[in-house]
């Protein structure tokens, strides 16, 4: 029961606080300049330049048949989360239009930082599994038609497309430059807000002085090891490999002590954006 309390109140100020994000970058920054960041938000902005309704009922209306469309095909629970978050981020998009004062001094500097508010305020929304609705609602739908088609690509699609929009509304060619960099920003803190905690290197360490080195890894860092006998395919000596998951700021080390026991280890390294065990994420 705690648990489930515990979950909910997460989940409440991740969406407050992450649809609160997405539409002060929106407001502060995006929309002043005529910066169109892909999604339903850029569409809205968009076509709020040629009608009397604001970005936010325009987020609102621009949603509510894709949502309806979504629910028919993927059905309710899914969406719920979604649904709470839409709504949210067009109620603080109309609230901030009121209370905000616009940014148009530097529109290079606007399209960054309107990326990185936008960024910061989904990947909390993301992390706690909903989404801001829009294109990824869209992505998702054209999923079932275009089975051979990633989600990403379907997503990078649409946005594309909408840039285009943009840029036939304002008569602008710089409004898709600058929404390309919201876009690449927005994505890139997305990823930093979702992969930051957990993101670590496995590090994959053959070689014939396995316990030595496990031994010197046990002392100097107490992260645990994973141990594989092998053989070497031409050599036809036995090796071990030692497996390990470490965080970024333990990886130079850790290849240091690996080369001061063996300078011949064979050593290949690969990344792992979520991590779950001792020292990481615990098991839920």
């Amino acid at each position: 029961m705690k648990e489930t309390v515990r979950s909910w109140v997460l989940d409440i100020v991740a969406f407050v606080f992450g649809s609160a994000l997405v539409a002060a970058g929106l407001v502060l920054f995006t929309i002043p300049n005529d910066i169109a960041p892909g999604g339903v938000s850029g569409l809205a902005t968009a076509l709020a330049s040629l009608s009397p309704v604001s970005v936010g009922i325009w987020t609102l209306l621009l949603n509510i048949p894709l949502i309806i469309l979504a629910w028919w095909k993927l059905g309710f629970r899914p969406l719920a989360k979604t649904i709470v978050t839409t709504l949210l981020l067009s109620g603080f998009i109309e609230l901030f239009l009121r209370i905000l004062p616009p940014y148009s001094n530097n529109i290079l500097l606007a399209s960054v930082l309107g990326g990185v508010l936008c960024g910061v305020g989904m990947g909390f929304i993301f992390v706690r599994g909903a989404t801001t609705g829009g294109t990824d609602l869209i992505s998702l739908l054209l999923n079932r038609a275009f089975p051979n088609l990633s989600v990403g690509s379907l997503l990078l699609i649409v946005d594309a497309m909408v840039v285009v929009f943009a840029v036939f509304v304002f008569r602008n060619i710089e409004v898709a430059l600058y929404s390309i960099v919201t876009i690449f920003v927005t994505s890139r803190t997305i990823d930093a807000i979702m992969q930051g905690v957990d993101h670590a290197k496995v590090i994959y360490i053959v070689t014939e002085r396995g316990d030595d080195i496990l031994a010197l890894l046990a002392d100097e860092l107490g992260r645990g090891v994973t141990v594989l006998q092998g053989r070497g395919g031409y050599t036809r000596r036995d090796k071990h490999m030692l497996v390990l998951v470490v965080r970024r700021n333990s990886f130079s080390q850790t290849l240091k002590t690996v080369k001061q026991i063996d300078k011949q280890a064979f050593i290949f390294v690969t990344d792992a954006t979520e991590v779950h065990g001792e020292g990481f994420k615990p098991m839920e």
